[in-house]
């Protein structure tokens, strides 16, 4: 298996409120060896201002990024790159969210149906009512990281990477072991996605609905009335046409 550990960071918490990605950072995984990873890894600037509060976090600011790519610019690098692969991420709904907004807005294929793992599921089953953050695990699995003082999306890539390794057995994989593993589209469902699904079952409700039952009586009102129509209309009426 492919394992590809991904994060993102961004201006903010939510792509719906025009929230876009500042870096994205992933590692390729080949046979649960992390000493010949492949790595992607971008800044990317997102056309618009980088809050003070979420610099503190990331330390990426505006001057960073203003002569960087836009998403739209390296998309496609980034779909050809987690191509075959399972993403492994912590917290997926949230980079996913970002990711798959992204790739609408774009106007490229989306990732609906690639095979995912959340290791903030996995962390909550094995560690039930603990600190399930990425610090706390590195701390929990003796994951060096004094090297970590912002979050970054390659160096947390590197860090989660490990720490998946280690949750699932490190290089003796775990045989039985529940990886969650899902796809996308249920982590994450993007408005326009959940626009369709409406309509689809509006349009089944309808479907379902028993035909009208119409009395004889009714019938007839309704044909003189048609007919009375069509003679104060010489005949020019739209249901006579062609």
């Amino acid at each position: 298996m492919r394992l590809i550990m991904l994060d993102t960071e961004t201006t903010g918490l939510s792509p719906a409120n025009g929230d876009k990605m500042v870096e994205i950072g992933a590692i390729a995984i080949e046979n649960r060896d992390m000493s010949q990873n492949v790595t992607f890894h971008k800044f990317i600037n997102p056309g618009r201002k980088i809050p003070a509060e979420v610099v503190r976090i990331h330390g990426i600011d505006d001057a960073r990024v203003k002569d960087e790519p836009s998403f739209a610019d390296i998309a496609q690098d980034f779909l050809d790159f987690i191509d075959g692969g399972t993403l492994v991420i912590h917290n997926a709904p949230f980079d996913l969210g970002f990711i798959m907004a992204e790739l609408e807005d774009c106007g490229l294929p989306n990732i609906h149906d690639v095979p995912v793992i959340d290791t903030l599921e996995m962390a909550k089953k094995q560690f039930p009512r603990q600190r399930n953050n990425l610090d706390a695990l590195c701390d929990r699995f003796e994951v060096e990281r004094g090297h970590r003082d912002l979050h970054g999306a390659l160096l947390d890539s590197e860090l989660l990477g490990q720490v998946y390794l280690a949750m699932t057995g490190g290089r003796q994989f775990s045989l039985g072991m529940d990886l969650g593993i899902k796809p996308a589209s249920e982590f994450v469902r993007l408005p326009s996605a959940a626009r369709s699904q409406t309509e689809k079952s509006e349009t089944a409700d309808l479907v379902k609905r028993s035909a009208v039952q119409v009395r004889d009586e009714d019938l007839q009102r309704h044909q003189a009335l048609m007919q009375r129509i069509a003679k104060e209309s010489d005949d020019a009426v739209l249901w006579k046409e062609g």
